[in-house]
């Protein structure tokens, strides 16, 4: 028996528009899988960037305060054995100031000054123990000079910086830092004539400053760290981590092959990577990684850093897409079914150009045009098409925003709102250049807070946050939109101005500055009075660099406080 004309080809549109809607389910549903899969590894790769900076300033910061505790004057002292009250007055002050460090980083867990003399003798010590910081004297001092961190930092230039490799923490009395994973930190002290005396060591705990790191990350971002060997410094299973110091062997080159290839490159600058883990992972993931070289870290090591994601949690939105293009598919099939004579001819223009839309969505992200005015199903289809490119346009928007929120908070400081060390010195260094090329000069004014360690331990930290955030937005209110205020950490504050400053001005501005520092600030029911001692320094007068402007401003303003501030 033949079927008529009308039935075959009602039979052959219904088999074209069967053909057409599953095309144009598969490739939305693929388009969106590939785009979800994309966009999870943009944002991973951006978070591991983030990250490995964040790494690096923290890592810097710790440079920096070791650096500023060698060139402190009182430490030196120490060393040279002055006169027996001014030497202990000078070993309590010391100590103060390793209290007041470690009380700002609760990642430090050891700062000590050891001499050279006497097999590295132990001077001052301050630890962290399990109920506080702990001052370590007498006979508890420990002699260090057979450890690497000693000899080797001895013999680096007065500016050098030691960094150890990441181990784990195997001498005794370290109290809250035994048998953790651990980085050592040590600057040279020395003296009139550079010769070595001693040393400044800070240990820190670094499972701890990654846990401050990656504390805001998704729960379901899990983090990798190994050094540039691949060997696992920290993995989400604590079994693997640090297996090296066990005899064992967990590598990431191991777990995700990818890596192998850029262990292999042997790249000074670093290197990142996106990645999939399919077969040797019960669970299969899309991973970013991020490789950094640290500088001074002995060996010419650095860290390897990464995020994984699970597969399954990227792709959940498009299997919910996959259940609505089904729907859409099978009703749109049935109605091809009861119109597929009338309409053969129009069912093929669009749905070849809904086909050829979504090719192009596929390829290049952009959303076309589709027929979605019809009113019929084709029209419905091409809505929800419509719906499902915006909204996946819409998911790479947010992750595009997410992006800059990251960069933002990479740059400026979480407590005052202000431009961050990382983004002064970036705007310092554009500011020098443009100064020697346009012949001008630049002001830097160094500002550290009175009295506001006093108001912490008095009034609680909340009240030494509303003060700090009291001082930044009216140290805004005191600058044009040229100048930069910048937080470098606890209680120091620094300000770029550009253009000409006479010493009528310089004075005119330190005292403006210096009056609204000295203003009360309300907190609760009460007044908190802070006031700062301000030093300053000029370009070119007192250099030609961001480090030694900002050296000199810091020995200025040292001096103001030191002389009654």
């Amino acid at each position: 028996m033949k079927f008529p004309i009308a039935w075959r080809l009602g039979l052959v549109l219904v088999m074209a528009g069967l053909l057409g809607t599953g095309l144009t389910g598969y490739f939305a549903y693929q388009a969106s899988r590939e785009q979800l899969v994309n966009a999870s590894e943009e944002r991973l790769l951006t978070a591991t960037n983030v990250l490995m900076r964040q790494v690096t300033v923290a890592l810097d910061d710790v440079k920096a305060d070791v650096q500023l505790i060698a060139r402190h004057p009182q430490a030196a002292r120490i060393l040279q054995r002055s006169t027996p009250g001014f030497q202990s007055l000078s070993e309590d002050n010391v100590a103060k100031i390793f209290e007041g460090m470690m009380s700002v980083h609760p990642e430090y867990f050891q700062i000590r000054l050891i001499e050279s003399a006497n097999h590295g003798l132990e001077r001052i010590r301050v630890d962290r123990g399990m109920g506080g910081l702990l001052r370590i004297t007498g006979d508890d001092l420990q002699e260090k000079g057979h450890y690497p961190y000693v000899f080797e930092t001895l013999q680096l230039p007065a500016e050098g910086i030691y960094v150890s490799p990441a181990m784990i923490n195997h001498e005794t009395g370290a109290h809250a830092g035994e048998e953790r994973p651990a980085l050592q930190v040590a600057a040279p002290i020395r003296d009139a004539a550079q010769h070595a005396i001693g040393l400044i060591v800070i240990n820190v705990d670094l499972q701890g400053l990654f846990a401050q790191l990656a504390a805001d990350l998704p729960p379901e971002l899990k983090l990798y760290l190994a050094n540039t060997r691949g060997d696992y410094l920290i993995h989400p299973d604590p079994s693997r981590s640090f297996a090296f110091d066990r005899g064992q062997d967990a590598r990431v080159q191991d777990e995700f092959p990818a890596v192998a290839a850029k262990l292999d490159e042997h790249t000074r600058e670093g290197w990142h990577l996106v990645t999939a883990n399919l077969a040797s992972s019960p669970v299969a993931l899309v991973a970013a990684f991020d490789q950094k070289r640290i500088l001074g870290m002995q060996g010419g090591n650095g860290f390897i850093l990464g995020l994984s994601q699970p597969l399954a949690s990227v792709l959940a939105e498009s299997e919910q897409l996959a259940s609505i293009i089904f729907w859409i598919v099978l009703s749109f099939s049935a109605l091809s079914i009861l119109l597929a004579i009338v309409l053969a001819r129009a069912l093929n223009r669009p749905l070849y150009r809904i086909v050829e839309e979504v090719r192009r969505f596929s390829a290049d992200g952009k959303i076309g045009t589709l027929p979605v005015k019809r009113k019929d199903e084709i029209g419905e289809l091409a809505h929800s098409i419509q719906q499902m490119e915006k909204q996946i346009q819409h998911q790479i928007d947010d992750l595009q925003m997410q992006q800059e929120m990251l960069d933002h908070l990479a740059s400026h400081d979480s407590l005052t709102g202000l431009p961050n060390r990382r983004m002064f010195l970036d705007r310092l260094e554009h500011a020098l250049a443009r100064a020697k090329r346009q012949n001008e000069q630049l002001l830097l004014l160094f500002v550290d807070l009175d009295n506001f360690k006093t108001i912490n331990d008095t009034h609680g930290h909340a009240a030494g946050d509303g003060v700090l955030q009291a001082v930044a937005q009216r140290l805004r209110g005191l600058l044009r939109e040229s100048d930069t205020a910048a937080r470098l950490g606890g209680d120091e504050f620094i300000i770029l101005l550009e253009g000409e400053w006479n010493d009528a001005q310089i004075a005119q501005m330190v005292d403006k500055v210096s009056t609204a520092l000295a203003a009360p600030i309300p907190h609760q029911d009460i007044e908190l009075h802070s006031g700062g001692s301000i030093g300053y320094s000029r370009f070119p007068q007192d250099g030609h660099t961001a480090s030694t402007l900002i050296a000199a401003a810091d020995q200025a303003m040292y001096h103001c406080k030191t002389s009654g501030r």
